[in-house]
C-alpha cells in the first residue's frame, strides 16, 4: 500500500521549511506568493491530505462556524435552521461550536452588519443566506481579509470572495419545472411565475432555467410575469389571488420562491385549487398540505439537513485543511409528488 504523504513530504517537494509549509496550510500571513503556490503545486503533485481529526484535536479552541439564516414567514429557512440546531450535539462531540443568528429577510443591511461583527479569534466560518447586494458582498470580502472563510447557503454570490457554495443546482431546477410543466399542459397554455426576489441569484437561476427550456422545447406556452411575492405568505396570497382573478384562462402556476401557505391559501378560495398545474419548491408542511389536497402537483426538494450536513463538512475542511476552496457536489434535486410523499 502506498505511504500517506505528510507535511515533511511537502516541504521536501516545494524545497521549503516545516514552518512555511504549516503557514501555507494555515492560511497564516508571511508567505510570499510564489512560495504559496510552490507549496500549493507539491501538495497537488503527491496527493497529500490533512488529518482533519489530528488537526481539530490539536487546536487550543473548538472550531466556529456560524450560521446566518432568514427569519419570517420562510418554511424552508426555519427548517435549515432546525436542521443546524438538530446537529449541536454531534458537533459538539467532534470539537465544533454551531451558532444559528437569525436575521430579517432580504436585509442585506442587517446581514452585512452582522458579518462585519465577527472577529476571527472568535469565529472560523459564516455560513450564510444571502441576497446579491453590495454591502453583503463587501462584508463577505472584508470578513475574508479577515481570515473567517464565507460559505454561501441556498442562493450563491460567485461574485464575492466567498468560499464556497452549498446547494442545488438552481438553473436545473428551473429547467426541470419547465420541463414537467410544458408536458403537463401538453405544450400549450398560459402560466403564471412567481418568485421571492429576483435579487436572489437561485431565484433569477431558476427564472433562467425556466424561460430558456420552456422556450426551447414548448414555444407555444405562454409566461407571465415574474411577480415577486418576497417570500412572505401574505404577499404571495395576494398576488397569486389577483393573477388569478385577472386570467381566467390561466393554466399553471410555477412558484420558485416561498410563501406556499399563501399560494396554497389563494388557490383554494378562488375554487381553482386542482384545475391547475402547479410547481412549488421546498418539502415543507404548507407544500406537504397542497400535495395532499392536489392544489399542488409537484415540489422540487432540496434536503435541508443534506445542506447543513455539507456545510459543516465543507466549514471543517475549510478552517483546517489548505488555502484552497472545499470541494462539494451540487445538492441533488428530489422530485416530490402526492405518490412519493415521505
Amino acid at each position: 500500500m502506498k505511504r500517506r504523504a505528510t507535511v515533511h513530504d511537502v516541504a521536501r517537494a516545494a524545497g521549503v521549511s516545516l514552518a512555511t509549509v504549516d503557514r501555507v496550510l494555515n492560511a497564516r500571513p508571511g508567505v510570499r506568493a510564489a512560495t504559496a503556490e510552490k507549496v500549493e503545486e507539491a501538495i497537488a503533485r503527491i496527493g497529500f491530505s490533512r488529518d482533519l481529526n489530528a488537526s481539530l484535536m490539536a487546536r487550543a479552541r473548538d472550531l466556529s462556524v456560524v450560521f446566518f439564516i432568514p427569519d419570517g414567514s420562510n418554511e424552508f429557512m426555519d427548517s435549515l435552521a432546525e436542521a443546524v440546531t438538530r446537529r449541536f450535539g454531534q458537533a459538539l462531540g467532534d470539537r465544533i461550536h454551531l451558532d444559528t443568528r437569525r436575521i430579517k429577510p432580504l436585509d442585506g443591511a442587517g446581514l452585512a452588519e452582522g458579518l462585519d461583527g465577527l472577529e476571527a479569534r472568535h469565529c472560523d466560518c459564516a455560513v450564510i443566506v444571502a441576497s446579491e447586494e453590495p454591502e453583503v458582498i463587501a462584508a463577505v470580502d472584508a470578513a475574508h481579509r479577515r481570515g473567517i472563510a464565507v460559505m454561501t447557503l441556498v442562493s450563491d454570490l460567485p461574485g464575492s470572495a466567498r468560499r464556497n457554495f452549498i446547494g442545488i443546482d438552481n438553473v436545473a431546477a428551473g429547467r426541470t419545472a419547465a420541463s414537467l410543466m410544458g408536458r403537463f399542459l401538453s405544450g400549450k397554455g398560459k402560466v403564471a411565475l412567481i418568485a421571492g426576489s429576483l435579487h436572489l441569484r437561485d431565484h433569477a437561476e431558476r427564472l433562467e432555467g425556466f424561460r430558456a427550456a420552456l422556450g426551447a422545447e414548448f414555444p407555444e406556452v405562454t409566461m407571465l410575469g415574474p411577480f415577486e411575492g418576497h417570500d412572505e405568505r401574505d404577499q404571495t396570497a395576494g398576488i397569486v389571488g389577483a393573477i388569478l382573478k385577472d386570467n381566467p384562462d390561466l393554466a399553471g402556476l410555477y412558484n420558485f420562491g416561498a410563501g406556499n401557505a399563501g399560494l396554497v391559501a389563494a388557490l383554494e378560495q378562488s375554487g381553482r385549487a386542482r384545475s391547475l398545474r402547479v410547481i412549488a419548491h421546498e418539502l415543507t408542511e404548507p407544500t406537504r398540505a397542497g400535495l395532499r389536497s392536489g392544489a399542488i402537483d409537484v415540489v422540487l426538494d432540496q434536503n435541508p439537513d443534506g445542506e447543513i450536513r455539507e456545510a459543516i463538512a465543507a466549514a471543517r475542511a475549510l478552517a483546517l485543511g489548505t488555502a484552497r476552496s472545499a470541494v462539494t457536489d451540487p445538492i441533488e434535486i428530489g422530485i416530490f409528488l402526492k405518490d412519493n410523499l415521505r
